[in-house]
């Protein structure tokens, strides 16, 4: 099967729990994006892109999506792949390759590049996601498949999409929404789960465990998902900190446990950060959660449409300076959430952009005490026209537990 044209068939027996009905609004909006850019079609690779266009989440990265300004797009994928395309995707049309292909040695991203060629001959002016820098998770493993600098030749006078895809997807549409608070219900859940079986004196890892494993299991069993995947790191008293691997450090007693979480379920993400303490929560850090959420509160209120994000982020650093923690945090203060779990707009003290009706923001200030310890809350927020809407059910700041 090198490169067969054709629409895959449903099997006999659903592989596939939920099939999303196709989302005009957002596919409209990318299309009037296209025709501002004059751009007659966008070929995207990156598996949260291909969903957003197509509905289909890959196995492994090596898919891709033609999407034209006019006529119906062509989704290019493995070829056991087929039942799950006739199952989720949206496209009329889809061309399927083998993963291992005994007359081709080359690897399977050429083949790939071979149908998406094929599938934009006749179209004049394409775009591709140049200043691409992040992308999701497809559904296999955590090895992103990326693409080589062939891919990239094979259209010489590509324009860069990348701008338009992230603009398009800066704003939710309702089934996006839908789906969005799934991912934040099933976060939730785990959540709750944990704070009954957290216990002083297990590690760390078995704490992400706990919350992982009912993600993947109970998230999977919903009706409304077919696949839910989970990724955490988990820290506890002086292991809190920034951009460190959960370890075997034990769950300390009245000392929170900060879960920093991630819920993909069907391709679209929440992201959270959690806190559980076990026992009576020693002064210091009730000092500390009563400082953050000072900071925490009024900048969620800021987020309204027409908000500066400049200002959005200076507000949040100034508020954390005047605290005597100048400087943090060391990660930002606000970003995009939706078919990746962290995506546009950004808020930079430095950057430009407003917030708009209809975005989905991660606010997640955090402050961090010298040699370990410290605390960090967040939440996703839907920006609407009367405030913030909170998407997650589970308390913000520290929840005692056991």
């Amino acid at each position: 099967m090198a490169g067969g044209v054709r629409r895959a068939r449903a099997p006999a027996r659903s592989l596939v729990a939920v099939r999303w009905p196709r989302d005009d609004a957002k596919l409209d909006r990318v299309r009037a994006a296209m025709k501002e850019a004059e751009l007659d079609a966008v070929v995207v690779r990156a598996p949260d892109n291909v969903l957003y266009l197509t509905n289909f989440w890959g196995m492994k990265g090596y898919d891709a999506a033609v999407f034209p300004r006019e006529g119906e797009p062509t989704l290019i994928t493995l070829g056991t792949s087929e039942a799950d395309v006739a199952e989720t995707a949206w496209t009329a049309e889809a061309r399927f390759f083998d993963l291992y292909d005994a007359g081709d040695p080359r690897p399977p991203a050429s083949r790939t590049l071979d149908l998406a060629l094929e599938a934009t001959r006749d179209y004049e002016r394409v775009g591709l996601e140049l200043s691409l820098g992040t992308q999701a998770s497809d559904r296999m493993v955590g090895e992103p498949t990326t693409f080589t600098k062939a891919w990239f030749d094979g259209w010489p006078g590509a324009a860069d999409a990348t701008p338009l895809l992230n603009a398009a997807r800066a704003v939710k549409t309702a089934q996006e929404l839908e789906r969005m608070r799934i991912a934040n219900e099933i976060a939730a859940a785990a959540m709750e789960h944990v704070k009954e079986q957290l216990r002083p004196g297990m590690s760390e890892s078995e704490a992400a465990a706990l919350w992982q494993g009912h993600v993947h299991g109970q998230g999977t069993n919903r009706e409304d998902v077919d696949l839910a995947l989970a990724f955490s790191l988990v820290w506890s008293g002086e292991g809190i900190r920034t951009f460190t691997a959960t370890g075997d450090r034990p769950v300390q007693e009245n000392e929170p446990t900060l879960f920093e979480i991630w819920v993909c379920a069907d391709g679209y993400w929440c992201d959270h950060t959690k806190n559980l303490c076990p026992g009576d929560l020693r002064a210091d850090y009730a000092e500390l959660e009563a400082q953050l959420l000072s900071v925490y509160e009024p900048l969620v209120d800021l987020c309204r449409p027409g908000q500066s994000l400049a200002e959005l982020d200076r507000a949040g650093r100034e508020a954390i300076a005047a605290l005597r923690y100048a400087g943090q945090p060391s990660h930002p203060l606000c970003h995009g959430v939706g078919a990746r779990a962290h995506e546009p707009p950004y808020a930079h003290q430095a950057g430009v952009g407003e917030l708009a009706e209809g975005m989905v923001l991660a606010v997640e200030p955090g402050i961090y005490w010298e040699g370990g310890g410290g605390l960090r809350v967040e939440d996703n927020f839907l920006v609407t026209a009367s405030g913030p809407e909170k998407l997650s059910s589970f308390p913000d700041g520290i929840v005692m537990c056991g």
